[in-house]
């Protein structure tokens, strides 16, 4: 499990910048300690634990990209058709029968090896056979549809570097360089729980004043997405002794405990007051919009990440605060959301020295940079403005008022969870 000190989500201030809260984050969070070598089918999503050099070349060998026949460049006429003896027919996987000399053509098939001598490959569509003759059209230039021997990775290269969170392409290099199992960081377990009286799992009846839980089930799916194990607490009332039984239990057998609800400063948040009576509270109120109140601290030697009730502040923060604490501690290279220019197709007021979120859609009619249109209702509560936008209009702190016609940043969704 993690070991963090004492003070190490301590912040003496009153608003953070969330650029600062991420600075601190993998600065203070160590690492959880856990090696293991998996199967390469197994290790989609996980984290690469040490730097991977390239023990052979790939390709190993020059070969033709196309099928076609084989020549000597020098062999070639520049300004008329040049005809050549064929003599050799090469098919992949099996070596020439012999170096290729002046004045004569290998047939050959792509990915089969290139035959000694041999400088450039012509595209069959370019040539005419007849008999053991082949004629070739002129204009090609040295090297054309050959691929040279450890043009995509040189022998002893680093290829992949610790912290990559391996993807199907990293498998696909890995196994192209022929390692059947990787080393990989151990999977975080996460313990994850939900908060209130008026939290209900789905298919219950509700009570007037009730509602059904969707917060664990966004932040569950956003943890699986990275890879992690969850460890699902369930729902815990308004009740400090209950709380604080649940969240020791939730601390001792896991590597972060994330909770939803209950971390603002109000009598009945009482995340705050459990956290801080069965470990240490730092409570950040981060410089954002929507989801200001988050709560960071730790309950013995587990870190926690307090996130807000609301379900869209609850998803922005887990991006933004959660997600770089887990890539901190499984030792994760850390992610940077890409953003790219857009038009807001909306007037919008904000107050200085807080970072923006706005849920858009995008539409493009046209030539030019796309159009971001709001979402038509407000309230970091509504489900729909996720379901039913594209991404997020970032407006930095400095920012207090938006034009329609002003480019802007926009996230999409994907980039954030």
């Amino acid at each position: 499990m993690a070991q963090l000190s004492d003070d190490c989500f301590a912040f003496g201030g009153s608003l953070l910048g969330i650029d600062a809260a991420r600075a601190m984050i993998f600065e203070r969070v160590t690492p959880v300690v856990g090696i293991e070598r998996v199967p390469l089918r197994q290790a989609l999503g996980r984290t690469l634990a040490e730097d991977i050099a390239a023990p052979i070349a790939v390709p190993g060998y020059d070969n033709s990209a196309v099928d076609g026949y084989a020549v000597r460049f020098d062999d070639l006429q520049a300004d008329r058709p040049t005809t050549l003896r064929c003599v050799d027919r090469i098919a992949a996987g099996h070596d020439p029968s012999a170096a290729l000399t002046s004045g004569v053509a290998a047939r050959i098939f792509t990915g089969a090896i290139l035959p000694e001598g041999a400088d450039v490959v012509i595209m069959q569509e370019d040539c005419e056979r007849d008999g053991d003759r082949v004629t070739i059209r002129p204009g090609i230039k040295r090297g054309a549809n050959t691929r040279r021997a450890g043009e995509d990775v040189a022998r002893d290269s680093l290829a992949l570097t610790a912290g990559r969170r391996l993807g199907p392409a990293d498998l696909g290099l890995l196994a192209a360089l022929g390692f059947p199992e990787v080393p990989v960081r151990r999977k975080l377990l996460v313990a994850l729980l939900s908060t209130g009286d008026e939290v209900r799992e789905p298919g219950e009846p509700l009570r007037r004043g009730q509602i059904h839980d969707a917060n664990r089930y966004i932040l569950a799916g956003l943890l699986e997405r990275l890879g992690v194990e969850v460890s699902d607490h369930g729902i815990v009332g308004d009740d400090q002794a209950r709380l604080g039984d649940a969240l020791r239990e939730a601390a001792a057998e896991s590597d972060l405990v994330i909770t939803s609800g209950g971390v603002s400063t109000g009598e009945e948040d009482h995340v705050r007051t459990a956290v801080a009576n069965n470990g240490s509270l730092y409570f950040w109120r981060l410089a954002i919009k929507p989801g200001r109140p988050v709560a960071m601290g730790q309950i013995g030697s587990t870190p926690l990440a307090g996130l807000p009730g609301n379900p869209v502040a609850a998803l922005l923060t887990f991006a933004l605060v959660a997600r770089p604490m887990i890539e901190a501690l499984g030792a994760a290279t850390p992610h940077v959301a890409q953003r790219f220019r857009v038009v807001a197709d909306f007037a919008y007021k904000k107050r200085e020295g807080r970072r923006e979120y706005v849920r858009a859609s995008l539409e493009r009619t046209g030539p030019g940079l796309a159009k971001a249109r709001r979402y038509h209702k407000e309230g970091a509560g509504m489900l729909t403005s996720l379901t039913e936008t594209d991404g997020l209009v970032e407006l930095a702190e400095a920012v207090t008022r938006l034009e329609p016609g002003t480019e802007v940043d926009f996230v999409p969704y994907g980039e954030l969870i």
